[in-house]
């Protein structure tokens, strides 16, 4: 698994609305909160992403990109993101390429991993926990108050 301090590795994906995006889109203009989830719709995912929704408006004073990863297509994310009105980025890795390049991976599920990148690209924290997935928000806000006193 990459660790903090690391440059974050880039990649490319197609996000909810089938637009190809790059993590590189990001790096030099905003903090990136880059999570790792099992799959769309379900009990812990759903409540993973409704906290992050939930504390959006704390979320923005950082000047947050937030990007939620999973092997779900394109057409999962954007009824998951319409049926929790998630204000952020969904991307799929269906092939689970960007997973591994971050070695976000589980045992049995794929594992659910946050990390936040500050605006240079740098790996500033990781945070992985299966079966907390509320405690992801509070942990990248967290980090992202941290980043803001050293800017």
């Amino acid at each position: 698994m990459v660790k903090i301090g690391d440059k974050a590795p880039l990649f490319e994906a197609i996000n909810d609305n089938g637009d190809k995006i790059a993590l590189s889109d990001f790096i030099g203009k905003h903090n990136i909160v880059l999570y790792f989830y099992p799959k769309d719709d379900t009990p812990g995912c759903t409540r993973e992403a409704c906290a992050f929704r939930d504390n959006w408006d704390l979320l923005k004073d950082y000047d947050v990109v937030v990007i939620g990863v999973s092997s779900d297509n394109v057409e999962s994310h954007k009824r998951f993101k319409e049926k929790y009105n998630l204000p952020f980025i969904l991307i799929s890795d269906p092939d689970g390429k960007i997973r591994e390049l971050y070695g976000a991976k589980g045992f049995i599920l794929p594992g659910r991993v946050t990390f936040v990148i500050d605006k240079n690209g740098i790996i500033m924290h990781v945070y992985k926990s299966q079966f907390n997935p509320v405690n992801h928000v509070k942990e990248a806000l967290r980090a992202l108050e941290e980043i803001k006193k050293n800017e």
